[in-house]
Parts: structure tokens; C-alpha cells; sequence
């Protein structure tokens, strides 16, 4: 019996220390359903990521014009309705040396993508490859860089330029300017500059229109460099000199202002006709007043709204819509249709 006890109380010991030794065999828990765990979740677990805001930088051709306004606003509120956020600035005056800079800023702020209506086809380019080498898809407005053809031509990195056919705009002017003048008489041209893209394809579609008339003398053709007082002092000058003068085509906001304050100062209204390419409210008021006769209103608006589009769809991997230039259409506003709907909504806006 004693010898019994002594071994019952071996085992026991044995059985004991055993299991002090032993690893601990893990205790089965059942997970809880996700909606009852108890940690907090984090932000991406508990939501979805909201998509990226893009910013996008508008980088206009010079501060104050009703055009440059007008196609702000057009951009503006395509990226209200796309969720970007636009940033808009642009030089005081047309100049290649003020603008870079304003370019330079936007790089530096890291936008995401960047439209801009280049003050010179070659000055720009560097700038504006510096934004491509940063990663930044740049779009040109209004204007081009290189010879224009991103294509296959000088230069290749813009996505798109997005413009109105301004050879075409010159020439339709002056061919309704050689109308009323019955295909004969003497025209002048004024036109900002003589090497932007545009203002050389408004007076190149000019000429091309005086071409095909053998009595039409084009009388001259000076450049105002976007300046109203400068393009009313040539106007003045030749007045003078061509008392005969039978008609003006003014190839932007400016030139146009200009030739109509001397027109009018002159007191030669309605008998020396004025074309004004471009639509701000003052062209309007002078086409109603007898000074302008006809006035070849871009669309601004819808070139602005297109270029965000453009930067949105290559944002968002979309590029299969993008064409390398897309030409926007004119409206032709006379005395005669300039109360319609279509007229009204082309005048440009001034803030």
C-alpha cells in the first residue's frame, strides 16, 4: 500500500511538471462581423478616397482684355463643372519677358496641368517646355508656338491649340469690307504685330481677300501693338494723307478701338467703314452707333471651356478625344442681326 501511495504521488508530480512545460494550445476565438469591431477605423478603410482635385493654370495673353476676361470666364465655369481648381493670371502688357515669368510661377506651384496663350511663337517655347519637362501637360490658346503644327512640326509637346481660324476671320472681314465698298476704293489694315501667329494670318486673310479685287489699293498696314492711342494716331496719320480713304480693318480689340476714335473724330462716320475683329461692348455700341460697320466676333468663351476640358480628359488618361488643333467658329455681327440671340451671347464680357 505505502509502496502505492509513493508511486501515485510520482505520477502526480510527474503529470505536473509536465504541463508547466508545455507550450499553451491558442484558445479559439470567433471574429466579430466587421460592423461590430470595436477599433476605430481609419479614413480609408471607413470611406471611400475622394478623387483628386486637379488644379489647372490659365495663363491669359494680357490683363485687361475683354477677350482674354471673356475667355476666362468660358474656362472658369467648365471647371466648375468638371470639380477643378482654375488659377488665372497673365501680363500687364504683350510681352514675351513679362509673361515667362508668370509661367515659371505656375511650374513652381506644381500645377497639374497648364494652358496658355503664348506672347511669342518663339520666345515661348522654352518656357513652356519647362512645364512639359516637369511633368505639367501644357495647352496653347489663341495662339501657338513653333511653325503650330504639333503634329509632326517643329514643335511637338503641346497637346492641343485651340484657336479661331484667323486667316479665314481676316479674310471675311475684308471680303464683307470690299462689299460695301462696291469691289473698288482704298483699305487700310491695322493689326497689333507683325510676328504673332494671329495677327500675321488676320492680315495675311486680309490680303488675300484684296487679291482677288484688281480696284481694291490697300493703302498700308502699321501695327499698334495693342495699343488703342497708338492705332488712333496712325489712323489719324492716314486720314490725312488718303482723304479718299474708303475703309479700315481693325485686327483686334485694340486696332479697332483706335481707328474708330479717329473715324469718329474725323467726322467721318459712316463714310469710312471699319471691320473689328473681336466683340467687347465698345464695338457693339459703335456698330449700333454707325462707326463700325461689322464686327467679327470670336468665341472666347468656348475656346476657354474647350482647353479645361482638353487638360481634365488628359488628367484623367482620357485622350482619345484630344485633337492637336481644333479651329473655332466666328459670329458675324451686323446692324442687322446684332439683337439676336446668337449675337448677343458672342459680345464679349469686360469683368
Amino acid at each position: 500500500m505505502k509502496k502505492l501511495v509513493v508511486f501515485l504521488s510520482l505520477v502526480l508530480v510527474s503529470a505536473f511538471i509536465l504541463a508547466a512545460c508545455a507550450t499553451p494550445t491558442p484558445v479559439a476565438t470567433t471574429a466579430a462581423p466587421a460592423s461590430e469591431t470595436t477599433a476605430a477605423p481609419t479614413t480609408a478603410e471607413a470611406t471611400t478616397a475622394p478623387a483628386k482635385q486637379y488644379t489647372v493654370a490659365l495663363v491669359y495673353g494680357v490683363q485687361g482684355d475683354a477677350f482674354y476676361i471673356t475667355m476666362q470666364k468660358g474656362a472658369q465655369e467648365k471647371a466648375d463643372e468638371l470639380g477643378i481648381n482654375l488659377v488665372a493670371d497673365g501680363p500687364s502688357k504683350w510681352d514675351a519677358s513679362v509673361q515667362t515669368p508668370i509661367i515659371d510661377a505656375m511650374i513652381a506651384k506644381k500645377v497639374d496641368a497648364l494652358i496658355a496663350v503664348p506672347n511669342d511663337p518663339n520666345a515661348m517655347i522654352a518656357p513652356l517646355q519647362r512645364a512639359y519637362d516637369a511633368g505639367i501637360p501644357v495647352i496653347t490658346t489663341d495662339q501657338y508656338i513653333g511653325d503650330g503644327n504639333y503634329t509632326d512640326g517643329s514643335v511637338t509637346f503641346p497637346l492641343s491649340v485651340i484657336a479661331s481660324d484667323n486667316f479665314e476671320g481676316g479674310k471675311i472681314a475684308c471680303e464683307a469690307l470690299i462689299k460695301d465698298m462696291d469691289g473698288k476704293g482704298k483699305l487700310y489694315i491695322l493689326v497689333s504685330t507683325a510676328n504673332v501667329p494671329s495677327d500675321v494670318a488676320r492680315r495675311d486673310g486680309c490680303k488675300a481677300a484684296i487679291d482677288e479685287y484688281p480696284d481694291v489699293e490697300l493703302v498700308g498696314v502699321d501695327y499698334t501693338e495693342s495699343s488703342a492711342p497708338i492705332a488712333t494716331n496712325q489712323t489719324q496719320a492716314v486720314l490725312q494723307k488718303y482723304k479718299d480713304l474708303n475703309a479700315i480693318f481693325g485686327g483686334n480689340l485694340f486696332s479697332a478701338q483706335g481707328a474708330a476714335a479717329a473715324v469718329k473724330s474725323a467726322g467721318l462716320s459712316g463714310v469710312v467703314k471699319i471691320a473689328s475683329f473681336d466683340a467687347p461692348q465698345q464695338a457693339i455700341d459703335d456698330l449700333k452707333n454707325n462707326v463700325i460697320d461689322m464686327v467679327i466676333a470670336q468665341q472666347p468663351a468656348l475656346i476657354g471651356a474647350t482647353a479645361v476640358q482638353y487638360a481634365y480628359d488628359a488628367l484623367t488618361g482620357n485622350t482619345s478625344e484630344i485633337e492637336k488643333k481644333v479651329s473655332t467658329p466666328f459670329v458675324v455681327i451686323t446692324r442687322d442681326n446684332v439683337d439676336t440671340p446668337e449675337a448677343q451671347a458672342a459680345i464679349y464680357k469686360s469683368n
